[in-house]
This record gives C-alpha cells, sequence and structure tokens, in this order.
C-alpha cells in the first residue's frame, strides 16, 4: 500500500530550515553556558535574567516582569520569594493599586548582581575578542538583523527601542552640554551659571581625558542621544561620577541605573577604591539611584546658586 503524504506536511525546505534554527540553539546556548548554573552563580538562567530586571528597572511590579519574560506567574512568584529570602527583594504598597506590590532590589541584592553583571561583560569581551573590528561589525549587525527579522517592531509596538551605550563621538560633549542647559532651565529654573560650570567640566574632560582611568557613556534610543554620564578619576584611589543626565523620553526605563552600573563596574575593574559625586537635594530620581547602590550621603550643604536656594550633597560609595 502506498502511503499518503499529509497536504500538511511540511517540504524539505522547512524540515532544513527547522533543523538550522534546533542546531544554532544548541550551539549558542552551549556558548554561553545557558545549560549550566548560570554565570557560575548558582542560579538558572531565568533566575538571573529576572534580577537584572530588577537592578535596572527604577521600579516594577511582578506582572511587567513576569509579561516582558514570559514567565509563568507561579515560577516568577517562587523565583521572587527566593530572592526576598534572602534579602535581595524589598516590596512597597502600590501607591495607585494596593494588591500590587512595586518591587525593588535591596542593597543586598544589588551587591549580589553586581558581580554577575560584570562576569557577563566579560564573557562578552571573551567572545568578541578574537574577531576583528569588522567581524565584530558583521556579528553585531547579523544579531540585530535576527532580532528585527523574528520580532519586528510591527509585533511588538509597546516594546521601547533598544538602549545602546557607546563612548563619544564628535559632537556629543557639545550636546552634553546643550541638554544640561535646556533640561535645568525648563525643570528647575536654573540659570545660565549652571550650564556655563557644565560647559567648564565637560571641557576639562577633553582637555584632559586620561582613557585609561577615565570614561564616559553616551545613551542611545533607536539611534537618538538620550542620556550620558562621566567617569573621571579624582585621585589615585578615587572616582568621581559626574554629569549623569537622561532626557525626558528616556525616563523610566532604568537607563540612568544602567549608566551608574557602568561607572561603578568600570571604577571597581580600575582598582579605585571609593567612588564620589555630588549632586542636589531636589534630584530625586538621581539619589534614589545612588541610595539604591549603597552610596552614602556624607555631606549636605545649603547655598545659592543658578539663582536658586539649593542644598548641595556629597554622596559616597566604597567600591
Amino acid at each position: 500500500m502506498t502511503a499518503r503524504v499529509s497536504a500538511t506536511a511540511p517540504s524539505p525546505e522547512e524540515v532544513a530550515a527547522v533543523k538550522a534554527v534546533r542546531r544554532f540553539n544548541r550551539f549558542y546556548t552551549r556558548r554561553i553556558g545557558a545549560l549550566d548554573p548560570y554565570l557560575g552563580s548558582g542560579m538558572s538562567l531565568t533566575e538571573v535574567r529576572v534580577l537584572y530586571e530588577l537592578a535596572h528597572r527604577e521600579q516594577s511590579v511582578a506582572s511587567e516582569i513576569g509579561k516582558d519574560l514570559g514567565l509563568d506567574g507561579g515560577y516568577l512568584s517562587r523565583i521572587l520569594r527566593r530572592f526576598e529570602a534572602q534579602g535581595w527583594l524589598a516590596r512597597e504598597t502600590h501607591p495607585r493599586d494596593a494588591r500590587q506590590s512595586v518591587l525593588r532590589l535591596s542593597e543586598a541584592g544589588h551587591a549580589a548582581f553586581a558581580p554577575l553583571q560584570q562576569k557577563s561583560r566579560d564573557e562578552a569581551r571573551a567572545l568578541l575578542a578574537p574577531l576583528s573590528p569588522t567581524r565584530r561589525r558583521e556579528l553585531i549587525a547579523a544579531m540585530q538583523q535576527v532580532e528585527a527579522l523574528i520580532e519586528p517592531a510591527t509585533d511588538a509596538p509597546t516594546r521601547p527601542p533598544t538602549a545602546v551605550l557607546r563612548d563619544p563621538q564628535s559632537g556629543d560633549i557639545g550636546w552634553v552640554v546643550q541638554l544640561h542647559g535646556e533640561l535645568y532651565a525648563r525643570e528647575y529654573g536654573w540659570n545660565s551659571e549652571f550650564e556655563g560650570l557644565v560647559a567648564e567640566i565637560a571641557g576639562q574632560f577633553l582637555r584632559k581625558f586620561r582613557p585609561e582611568w577615565e570614561r564616559c557613556w553616551i545613551a542611545e534610543l533607536g539611534g537618538e542621544r538620550v542620556g550620558a554620564v562621566f567617569l573621571v578619576r579624582k585621585s589615585a584611589s578615587v572616582a568621581q561620577l559626574r554629569m549623569l543626565i537622561l532626557a525626558p523620553q528616556a525616563r523610566g526605563l532604568g537607563l540612568g541605573a544602567r549608566l551608574t552600573d557602568e561607572c561603578i563596574a568600570f571604577a571597581r575593574r580600575k582598582g579605585y577604591r571609593k567612588m564620589v559625586l555630588w549632586t542636589n537635594s531636589c534630584l530625586t530620581a538621581a539619589r534614589g539611584i545612588y541610595a539604591s547602590r549603597a552610596f552614602r550621603l556624607t555631606q549636605s550643604e545649603a547655598y545659592e546658586g543658578f539663582g536658586q536656594q539649593l542644598v548641595g550633597e556629597t554622596w559616597e560609595l566604597k567600591l
């Protein structure tokens, strides 16, 4: 008897395509160590991914994380309970919905996450190290192509564009000065003295830049500049975080936290023992980021500046 072939039987091309996808999955999961305790942490890839989301969001609720990661609610709840039992997670009552809790990583949670993030960076660098600059660009382009083909923008209209942190290019430092001048005048009523101060700091960074000890990161969303931060050498053992800023359209995405984390990680790699920063008491979002990363307010002083009555603050972090 001759076997009948179903009308829905896959074609040879479809069979080959499925095999290719599965082969790539096996290759990449093995290459990044996803089948082992992830990053040598004793945690699964999923658990580390949840920890990442908590570390890079200003605040969140469990349902948002579950939706973004495609996780079952019960499974996510077990992960969060484990984090809470280890002292990594703090919960607060949601200001608009008492049935939900706002989730934040505690200082202990950030301390647990920091070495994992650094190891992930180190492994990514090791993966790229053997490649020439041209091959690296080809690899990144291929990754972006895979992402765009599998999940086109039209399939996820509510998902924000991918944030990219990069080194500064010509014109970026001038843009940082402009953004500071515009935002602080509009949102806080500060006068041109502040823009002049930022211009002086930025100019000094360019003139005296020491790449082995200092960095600047420019944040982009969808190819548009939306933020920046600077890490400068104050002394042989002290690094200084300066000029953290985000454009309004980039707020609420965890980018401020991510920029701060980059500074901390760089300072630790370079062997600094302490990080300091100066800010103002009215900058509540930035102060929240610093406090959640174990910075300590060490000095507070009222002063008149930039056309306002302000309270300047010095914060420090032991590395």
